[in-house]
C-alpha cells in the first residue's frame, strides 16, 4: 500500500486556504498546486503513464487525510480518482491514453449522468449536453462525460477548454468544491475519444463510493481535532461550577461517543478498502457492503453533532472550522454513493431472495 500522508505545512495550508476557497465558491489554486506535488491527482493514473494506480485503501487514507484539513479538496481528488478510473475502463487504447495522461498529474472531473447526446458524423461525433455538478470543472484539463451516442450509453472525454462552465454551485455545504455545470454546443470530437462505456464493475463501484466516504470521514477527524483542542484548552462548560471542560463527566461522555462514532467509521471504510484491494468482493456482497459504507457516513454526520452539543452555539461562528466541518459532512454524505435509504432497500431484497 502506497502511503500518501500530507505534509504537516501542506495540511496546514489547506487549512488556511479552506475559507478563502469557499468564499470563491472554486479550490484555492495554492491547495491544487500542493496536491499536483505530493502525486495526489496520479493516484488513478496507469503505472505505465508515470501515475500511482493506488488501491482503494490508499485512496480512503488519502481522501480522509486532505479532508481533516479541507473536505472541498479531498473531493475534488476523489473525483479525479473516479474520472481517470472511467477513462482507463472506458478507453484502452494506447493513443488516446498518451494524449489523456501526457501529464500524470492532471487534474480529471466529470460525470456519470448522461446528460448529453453524441451524433457520428464525418470526422468524428458531434457533442450537445448538460452535466451539473461537475466538481473541480473550473480548474481541470479533462472532463470525462457520460452521453447517448446512437442509443447506447457512452462516455466522451473532452478538453474542459472547448466546453463552457456555468458557475452553478450555490450549496450550504461543500461550497470550493467549485461543482458547476458544463455545457457543450455543437463540439466535434475525434471518434475515439467517445466509447460505449465499460460495465461497473463491483470493485469500481464500491471505489466510487469510497472516494465520497473518504472525504466525509476527513471532515469528521477535522472537527475531532478541533473538540480535542478545546478539551486540552482552559475553556469551561459555561453556566457550570466546572473549570474546565475535562472535569465534566457529561462532556467526557460526548467526547468518548463522537471519538467512537468518527473511528467506527474509518475502520469500516478502510475494511471495505482491503476487501476491494484484495478483490474478496462479489455482486452479492455489494448490498451488505454499500449499507456499511451509507451506516459510515450517518457515524459521521451522528459525532459531529455530539461535537456541536458540546461547543455549543459559538461552534456556529462562521469562522469557527467546525461549522464548516459540519456543513461539508452534511452535504458530502448525502451523496447517492451513500444513500442510506436505498442500501437499505437494496439490502432487503438481497435477503429477500436469499429465503
Amino acid at each position: 500500500m502506497i502511503d500518501y500522508s500530507l505534509e504537516h505545512k501542506t495540511s496546514e495550508m489547506l487549512r488556511a486556504q479552506a475559507e478563502k476557497a469557499e468564499a470563491a465558491d472554486r479550490p484555492a489554486m495554492e491547495s491544487l498546486d500542493a496536491l499536483r506535488r505530493d502525486g495526489v491527482f496520479a493516484l488513478r493514473t496507469p503505472q505505465e503513464h508515470g501515475g500511482a494506480w493506488a488501491g482503494a485503501e490508499s485512496v480512503a487514507r488519502c481522501l480522509s487525510d486532505l479532508g481533516r484539513s479541507c473536505p472541498s479538496t479531498a473531493w475534488i481528488a476523489g473525483t479525479c480518482v473516479t474520472s481517470k478510473n472511467l477513462a482507463v475502463r472506458s478507453f484502452p487504447d494506447s493513443v488516446v491514453r498518451e494524449s489523456l495522461f501526457a501529464d500524470p498529474d492532471m487534474l480529471f472531473c466529470g460525470s456519470g449522468v448522461p446528460g448529453g447526446l453524441g451524433e457520428r458524423v464525418p470526422g468524428g461525433v458531434r457533442v450537445s449536453g448538460r452535466w451539473p455538478n461537475v466538481s473541480g470543472c473550473e480548474d481541470a484539463v479533462w472532463a470525462g462525460v457520460a452521453l447517448i451516442v446512437e442509443g447506447k450509453f457512452s462516455l466522451a472525454v473532452v478538453p474542459v477548454a472547448d466546453l463552457t462552465v456555468e458557475r452553478t454551485w450555490h450549496m450550504a455545504g461543500m461550497r470550493a468544491t467549485g461543482s458547476h455545470t458544463l455545457v457543450a454546443e455543437h463540439i466535434l470530437l475525434p471518434a475515439e475519444h467517445v466509447a460505449p462505456a465499460a460495465p461497473f464493475l463491483v470493485e469500481d463501484i464500491l471505489l466510487y463510493a469510497i472516494t465520497a466516504l473518504g472525504p466525509a470521514v476527513g471532515a469528521a477527524k477535522g472537527a475531532l481535532d478541533a473538540i480535542d483542542a478545546m478539551f486540552a484548552s482552559d475553556r469551561k462548560p459555561f453556566m457550570s461550577a466546572y473549570s474546565r471542560m475535562g472535569e465534566s463527566a457529561g462532556a467526557r461522555q460526548w467526547l468518548a461517543e463522537a471519538t467512537h462514532l468518527v473511528n467506527r467509521a474509518e475502520r469500516t471504510m478502510f475494511a471495505i478498502a482491503r476487501a476491494v484491494d484484495a478483490s474478496d468482493v462479489s455482486e452479492t456482497d455489494m448490498p451488505r457492503m454499500k449499507m456499511d459504507l451509507a451506516d459510515a457516513g450517518r457515524d459521521c454526520r451522528a459525532a459531529v453533532e455530539c461535537m456541536l452539543d458540546l461547543h455549543g452555539a459559538s461552534g456556529f461562528n462562521t469562522s469557527n472550522v467546525l461549522q464548516r466541518h459540519w456543513r461539508d459532512l452534511a452535504v458530502a454524505s448525502r451523496h447517492p454513493h451513500l444513500n442510506p435509504y436505498l442500501a437499505v432497500e437494496n439490502f432487503g431484497t438481497t435477503l429477500v431472495g436469499r429465503s
